[in-house]
């Protein structure tokens, strides 16, 4: 990509990295931080890419693979198949609370899932991306990516609920069990 196209690239797609960093950043600062620093390494190495069709899967890596370097500095990562079974599955929940909820609602329970599957989330419904998109950027291989939609979307459905009862938490079933 020559040099005169780097403005219209941080035009086109500043807004979106941003929020997706913000989604998993969950701090202005930090998403601006992770933004500006993606860009520096488009700056620096983006020269290297031949088909400039490809620039927005790479920024989108890009920027996932700068977050998680600085997590793993600060030794926060936590891997799904380290999570506690029970945070592993997820129970459903009634789908007429959720569809009742208003967008700034759900973008704040959005917040609240576990990053493992916020990312994905975030990436699939805000962004648009394919899930072979996906799981490019997030180096992660494309059975994974549905799955963690599947858990990422089954906890973002009890987290809504949760807000639709006033912050009261609702007791599910056990998966399989008889009422």
């Amino acid at each position: 990509m020559q040099e005169e196209a780097f403005p219209q690239l941080v035009e086109t797609y500043y807004a979106a990295l941003y929020r997706f960093a913000l989604s998993l950043a969950k701090n202005p600062s930090d998403a601006g931080d992770l933004t500006q620093q993606t860009f520096f390494v488009w700056a620096t190495k983006g020269a290297s890419i031949r088909d400039g069709s490809k620039a927005k899967s790479w920024l989108f890596t890009t920027l996932y693979r700068e977050f998680l370097r600085g997590r793993r500095r600060s030794g926060r990562m936590v891997a799904i198949e380290d999570l506690a079974p029970s945070e592993q599955e997820i129970p459903e929940v009634e789908t007429d609370l959720v569809s009742k909820m208003d967008a700034p609602l759900v973008l704040e329970a959005l917040q609240e899932v576990d990053s493992t599957f916020r990312e994905p989330l975030t990436l699939f419904y805000l962004q648009d991306l394919s899930y072979l998109e996906i799981a490019e950027i997030l180096s992660i291989p494309i059975g994974t990516v549905m799955s963690r939609l599947s858990r990422g979307k089954a906890q973002l459905r009890s987290l809504l609920a949760q807000k639709a009862q006033g912050g009261r938490v609702i007791e599910f079933p056990k998966q399989g069990a008889r009422s």
